[in-house]
């Protein structure tokens, strides 16, 4: 069974990237996402081992020091990271992971494991990212301004990915994520691997 790939998508909050991997999950088989650690609370309707794994700050820190995770960082003050255990287990066992992280982390991840495959999303327009964080109805004017700060820092490192995708048509952004899924699944190295029997009936 040939390796899975693993994808990391990255984007500014309130870009989309959340929803577009959802629906990518959905409706394709054999791609699993990550589900990271954090020291953060959980959020309303947030499920333990669904959309996080919730741990305290001195968990997290003895996960980091015995170098459980693939990446790490810290975001708004709270910690973020990625088991890599979990993440080999599920490539060698042929599965796509999907990493859903920021740019450092995908930077951390790239260094140790070149071959991933890096997406970035923007929004359309500041404003159309401004709406979207304004709508989320979770945070005051005080934390949206600081969350369009760092979106703008976030943006400029677009240049370090693969990918580029401009969520303004949801359909047409999902489109263009699962495209670029599916090229990858057909790689030579990939088909050769997958349709061994039928290379060797038909050129024998």
């Amino acid at each position: 069974m040939s390796r899975g790939t693993l994808f990391i998508v990255a984007a500014p909050s309130g870009a989309g990237k959340t929803s577009l991997v959802k629906e990518l999950v959905d409706g394709c088989s054999r791609i699993l996402v990550s589900v990271s650690h954090t020291t953060r609370a959980a959020r309303p309707g947030e499920l333990e081992g669904r959309d996080y794994h919730f741990v305290s700050q001195q968990r997290f820190q003895s996960m980091a020091d015995e170098g459980a995770f693939l990446e790490h960082a810290e975001v708004f003050g709270n910690r973020y990271g990625t088991s890599q255990l979990w993440v080999e287990e599920r490539l060698k066992a042929g599965d796509d992971v999907i990493l859903e992280i920021d740019w450092q982390g995908g930077a951390q991840v790239r260094r140790l494991m070149p071959d991933a495959v890096s997406l970035f999303i923007l929004p359309p327009s500041r404003q159309t990212l401004q709406d979207r964080l304004q709508g989320r109805g979770q945070d005051d004017a005080q934390v949206i301004a600081a969350r369009m700060a760092e979106a703008v820092s976030e943006m400029t490192h677009y240049v370090e990915f693969d990918y580029l995708i401009v969520n303004d048509c949801f359909d047409t952004a999902l489109e263009e994520l699962r495209a670029i899924v599916i090229a990858r699944r057909l790689r030579l190295q990939v088909q050769r691997e997958k349709h061994q029997q039928l290379l060797t009936q038909l050129l024998s």
